[in-house]
């Protein structure tokens, strides 16, 4: 469901006479979209299709990955990481997570648990932050680390 409410600021955003009065539109959502944003990219991982699940970030989005130390930052290097990914046929599934949502943006941050073709598994802590880019909702920063060992 998204709510869109439109604030007109008091005080411009940037000083000069042109722009004395903004109005920013502000798109919220609810915790069940944001469940399903995950789902859309779960979804994605099961196409097999890097650029599919890169389509999911924004142009400029910041991927910390699970299994690389490269930061990844343009499209290209995100479908580098997911066809190596890719290859090991994850499924995703949330173990635990909290969502907090705000205008134009919403962050969902947990533990999940990726199974791989092999029944080989690995625990991470996750965080997705989500933003509105006008027309859907995008992934801006996705930071995946493996479970410390106890």
């Amino acid at each position: 469901m998204k709510k869109i409410m439109t604030l007109a600021l008091a005080a411009p955003l940037f000083s000069g006479p042109a722009l004395a009065k903004e109005t920013v539109s502000c798109v919220t959502t609810d915790n069940a979209q944001v469940e399903k944003l995950f789902d859309r990219w779960n979804a994605s991982l099961q196409s097999g299709d890097a650029r599919r699940v890169a389509d999911n970030y924004l142009s400029d989005a910041v991927l910390l990955p699970t299994v690389s130390n490269q930061i990844r930052l343009t499209d290209a290097e995100r479908v580098d990481y997911f066809e190596h990914f890719l290859a090991k046929k994850p499924t995703g599934k949330i173990d635990s997570r909290t969502i907090r949502t705000g205008c134009n943006k919403a962050i969902d941050t947990g533990t999940y648990t990726f199974t791989f073709a092999d029944n080989s598994t690995v625990s991470a802590r996750y965080t997705f932050t989500y933003a509105w880019d006008g027309k859907d909702w995008r992934i801006s920063t996705h930071h995946s680390s493996a479970m410390p060992e106890i």
